[in-house]
């Protein structure tokens, strides 16, 4: 019997760890029922070397924007900029963007001008934005509720582990929540009681690969096929079976990240 069907919704396949690897790591996630994934530019230099992945594999699609760890050392982007990558018929997402205060304080006001420019360009295209936030709580919840307030965007708080309140302020608002293998953890139960106590059909699934990996390979690069494990401890958080689970996840990333499954339906 095939596995269940899952999505990583967040990976990083033009980084060095993959170099050459590509076609074994996709048919290594095909084969453990990973048949999606969104492959995530945090520089715009990169872009043309991301999109490049994307056209080459068929399951693979991607998203661009500039992390908040690299604004200070990058061009600022602008709306136009944005606009005009998201033509791409496999551009399916804005950013990573966000707010990053545990490593790049030095850099929040520059970080909290690009978020602003990277959530119109959600707005322009309905494209889901993709945040990034670490040790930047409050500021995150006021300017996402602020900005929701001026005209409505998608979201999802990638890679999410932060506060209950910031959970609740996002949902609130509208935004998913993405389960990396942080949530996989030992020692992670008080995230999984956050996630837990939010709603299903807000739920997605990622690796952020090549980082984070869950238990067993907690500590090695992680990679796309690697879903499945945080996957599985999705369904147990939520009280699934893992093929109901898959099922939901995927629904929700179809909802959120519609391009793709628009593309996959016109192929």
């Amino acid at each position: 019997m095939s596995e269940p069907q899952i999505t990583d919704s967040h990976c990083h396949l033009d980084f060095p760890d993959f170099e050459g690897q590509l076609d074994d790591i996709i048919t290594r996630a095909a084969e453990a029922g990973v048949a999606r994934m969104v492959t995530i530019c945090t520089k715009l230099k990169n872009e043309p070397s991301v999109r490049a992945i994307a056209e080459a594999h068929a399951p693979v699609f991607y998203a661009a924007g500039t992390h908040p760890m690299s604004v200070a050392e990058e061009p600022m982007t602008s709306v136009e900029e944005l606009v005009s990558l998201a033509k791409h018929p496999k551009f399916v997402g804005i950013g990573e963007t966000g707010l990053d205060y545990h490593y790049s304080s030095d850099s929040a006001e520059a970080q909290k001008r690009s978020l602003l420019i990277h959530i119109e360009a959600a707005r322009e295209t309905g494209l889901p934005l993709i945040i990034h936030s670490r040790a930047a709580d409050d500021d995150m919840a006021r300017i996402l509720s602020d900005e929701m307030s001026k005209g409505s965007f998608t979201c999802v708080m990638h890679c999410f582990s932060s506060s209950a309140e910031l959970a609740k302020a996002t949902l609130e608002i509208g935004c998913y929540l993405s389960m990396s293998g942080i949530a996989a953890f030992p020692k992670s139960q008080e995230l999984r009681d956050i996630f837990a106590a939010a709603p299903v059909d807000r739920i997605l699934v990622e690796t952020d690969s090549p980082y984070l990996a869950p238990p067993p390979y907690r500590g090695k690069r992680n990679e796309p096929s690697y879903t499945a494990l945080t996957a599985r401890i999705g369904a147990e958080v939520f009280g699934m079976d893992y093929a109901d689970f898959a099922a939901q996840t995927e629904q929700n990333f179809d909802r959120l990240f519609w391009k793709v499954a628009q593309h996959q339906t016109v192929r």
